[in-house]
């Protein structure tokens, strides 16, 4: 309990140190429109209850410098992190989920073309620096823990303008694995990458209760693949099979599917090159991941919806869990980044939002509320605005839902605000 207690207090005190660089133009206007009824599902501890925003923010280049995001009354945004504490385009983010000091450091990648990092940001202190960086790592994006407590990073490239010496034959992005020293998730005993699990575009990854590890790639058409190791806790060799659909259910990229082992020696090259000579099922442009009691759920970003794997052994059977028009508004656009909290709400970035008939719009932050209020099986019951962004030029990033407090915190990154140089990392909390 006191460890929760200075995460919610330390840090707040350290938000309220931030000091934020102001531009001009700071004005947000909303478009005109009737006010949804409240929201009330248990997905934080106690009730989380929030009114959705009306609509999405009618933006300016720039945006609210002090507070980039408008969000559902009763919760207030502070900045823990921005340029110049850390590099350029911050991407994905991630806490320290178990052992030592458990919740205490950010971990986030940055997506920049050349000399990539990862920085880490210690929330009780408030400092952020760089943890690891290479000239040759480029375009980092992906970020997940290992089951046996390292930490993955991936590179999100199509073709690798600056490939890993020790892995020449990879055209495309790559995954590392970050050992720390003992008891330390600060400290970095090494870096190893890890091809046989695939050379391609990554970005989502998340591991299953038997530790095989899922991912995706990042084109169109892009493809969801699994790794299974050849002994568990060592990434170093395995099998990696791709979905593919075998019993199309009248839907587009749904019905039952299977897994199809790949070439070993293929997928260290191009693993998306191996998919399309199977003629695995493609999706547009596929991102982000999320795994949560048997299920995968994936970010199908052109396509304007997140599907749902439930996983059964070899058989997968793939639906739409959010879809433009089957549970969403037409302002719901290019799902990109997705994090559950301790009920089974899924948090949904835009990247980007895009404009409408009545003007440019900033980018959202969903909730899509778990089918029924239980479980899964089906589509999510509602999909409603928890945020919206005030920066035309921004997007959200890196959407993280950390419950372990007495109130959770959502953290999310602001990624090209005010076109460049003035990206930011914030907390959100319940404020009343």
């Amino acid at each position: 309990m006191m460890r929760v207690q200075w995460q919610v207090g330390s840090l707040v005190s350290v938000l309220g140190a931030a000091v934020i660089v102001a531009c001009a133009k700071d004005q947000t206007v909303l478009a005109p429109r009737a006010t949804p009824d409240a929201a009330s599902f248990d997905g934080m501890p106690g009730p989380f209850e929030f009114t959705p925003v009306a609509s999405s923010a009618v933006c300016t280049n720039g945006g609210n410098a002090t507070n980039p995001l408008l969000l559902a009354e009763g919760y207030s945004q502070s900045v823990i992190a921005s340029e110049p504490s850390y590099a350029d385009v911050p991407d994905m983010n991630t806490l320290n989920e178990n052992g030592p000091e458990a919740g205490r450091f950010m971990y986030r990648t940055h997506e920049v073309g050349s000399n990539g990092s990862v920085s880490i940001t210690d929330l009780k202190t408030g400092q952020t620096r760089i943890l690891v960086q290479r000239t040759d790592w480029e375009s980092l994006d992906g970020i997940t823990w290992t089951p046996w407590g390292t930490l993955l990073f991936s590179e999100e490239t199509n073709a690798a303008g600056r490939r890993d010496p020790n892995v020449p034959q990879a055209v495309a992005g790559l995954v590392y694995e970050i050992i720390f020293a003992e008891n330390d998730p600060s400290t970095v005993a090494s870096v190893v990458a890890r091809p046989a699990i695939g050379s391609k575009s990554h970005e989502g990854m998340r591991f299953d209760s038997q530790g095989n590890l899922y991912s995706i790639s990042e084109r169109t058409p892009g493809y969801i693949f699994k790794f299974v190791p050849d002994k568990a806790g060592d990434l170093s060799s395995g099998q990696t099979y791709v979905m593919k659909i075998v019993t199309p259910d009248g839907g587009v990229g749904t019905g039952q599917g299977t897994w199809i082992p790949l070439n070993r020696t293929q997928v260290q090259i191009d693993a998306s090159a191996a998919a399309d000579a199977v003629a695995a099922t493609g999706f547009g442009r596929p991102e982000d991941l999320e795994y949560r009691a048997g299920t995968l759920y994936a970010a199908i970003t052109s396509e304007h919806r997140i599907i749902a794997l439930d996983l059964n052994g070899d058989d997968v059977h793939v639906y739409d869990y959010v879809r433009r028009g089957l549970n969403t508004t037409d302002e719901f656009s290019m799902p990109d980044n997705l994090s559950f909290d301790n009920k089974g709400n899924l948090y949904i970035t835009e990247d980007p939002g895009g404009s409408t008939s009545s003007g440019k719009r900033g980018d959202d932050i969903w909730v899509a509320v778990r089918p029924n209020g239980q479980g899964h099986g089906g589509p999510a019951e509602s999909v409603l605005r928890f945020a919206t962004l005030t920066d035309c030029e921004a997007e959200p990033t890196g959407i993280y839902v950390d419950t372990r407090g007495l109130r959770s915190t959502v953290y999310v990154n602001i990624q090209h605000r005010g076109g460049d140089r003035l990206d930011k990392t914030l907390a959100i909390v319940r404020s009343k």
